[in-house]
């Protein structure tokens, strides 16, 4: 069984891609797996470092100027042939989409040989390049119902996040846990705005942590080269590191306050972690916003808006949801109303049923 993911430009679209295949290796250690995606976004070094072999393209999004968009297409044009001499060398039985423009030409090229094709969507708001696609793909799997607004109903499954059975199957590390300060009977709030941290949500949670908690710790992920910065923050019940490996702790985090991306939404429903989402305005359709708002609508989360954001919202957003037990348990259990653990495994078998 030979399959092709094709993935790239952001973690987002990325990791999930990465966590279907290793739990398509974990079943079937005799799966031949290949990778596409650009040659000079996080892909071409994350993936290889895997252990997938990983073949290139260049693209890039049809963004800015007349010029810059003209660019983009002619790339688009050179990677589909690309893609379709790397399609007949592997010969695929499936090529499956995670999205990002690199994503297009090889769906492109896969519906061009008759090899069967299936595209994922992460996020509530269906990407472009998934759009551009959706009419030449045998199935599509959603992790929102919104998604249904854009694409063809009767080609969608909506199965969910692999990342969210990477979550729940994941060990919890107890040297790691308390290699960071954390006291393993107290109540753990898990705080991290991204791999680069926010400078602004930084100094915020300098005045919103400055008050007693006292039946709560936090673990604040300041992101990379702001620990020094953030050094005031760190006291008894406040424990600041610039990364956390999230899957080694999630079994004791208790509670989040975090930003909406798809990938952490997924983790934290298929655990039923309780959270406060901030969703960055800064991101393509305001996606994160929608991505939030389906939990905020079954009560499975709260969310403050960033142009709503400050101490005092923040402080007693804290207070109202991990000081009160009770509300806990209602968010708990409207999270998980949304998580879908098996998403990978799911995913696995509607694709071996396409491909017979």
């Amino acid at each position: 069984m030979k399959i092709c993911l094709v993935t790239g430009g952001t973690g987002g679209h990325i990791y999930p891609a990465l966590a279907l295949a290793d739990k398509w290796k974990q079943l079937y250690p005799d799966v031949d797996i290949l990778f596409i995606g650009n040659d000079d976004r996080m892909e071409a070094d994350l993936i290889p470092s895997y252990g997938y072999r990983f073949w290139s393209l260049h693209t890039s999004g049809l963004v800015g100027n007349l010029f810059s968009k003209g660019k983009a297409i002619c790339q688009l044009f050179f990677a589909y042939k690309k893609a379709k001499k790397y399609l007949k060398k592997f010969k695929p039985d499936l090529v499956i989409g995670f999205g990002g423009y690199v994503s297009a030409p090889v769906i492109l090229a896969a519906h061009s040989l008759s090899i069967p094709v299936t595209i994922h969507e992460q996020n509530s708001i269906v990407g472009k390049a998934n759009q551009l696609v959706m009419k030449k793909v045998n199935r599509i799997f959603t992790c929102y119902e919104k998604c249904s607004e854009i694409f063809p109903r009767e080609k969608i499954s909506l199965l969910g996040n692999p990342r969210a059975t990477l979550a729940k199957e994941a060990s919890f590390d107890q040297n790691y846990f308390e290699s960071m300060g954390l006291d393993l009977n107290k109540k753990t709030i898990l705080i991290m705005m991204g791999s680069l941290g926010s400078s602004s949500i930084n100094q915020l949670m300098k005045e919103s942590l400055k008050g007693s908690f006292d039946c709560l710790q936090f673990l604040y992920v300041c992101g990379k080269n702001n620990e020094d910065d953030m050094s005031e923050l760190e006291r008894e019940n406040v424990h600041v590191v610039n990364y956390v490996d999230t899957l080694r702790i999630y079994s004791h985090i208790d509670g989040m306050i975090c930003r909406a991306g798809a990938t952490t939404l997924a983790e934290i429903t298929a655990l039923g972690i309780p959270s406060i989402l901030i969703p960055s305005p800064y991101v393509a359709e305001n996606h994160q916003f929608y991505n939030a708002k389906a939990l905020v609508d079954v009560h499975g989360a709260y969310m403050i808006e960033e142009k709503d954001l400050n101490a005092d919202t923040l402080h007693r957003n804290i207070v109202s949801l991990f000081e009160n037990e009770k509300e806990m348990e209602l968010v708990s259990k409207g999270a998980r109303a949304l998580g879908n653990p098996d998403a990978a495994y799911d995913i696995i078998r509607a694709c071996l049923q396409l491909i017979g």
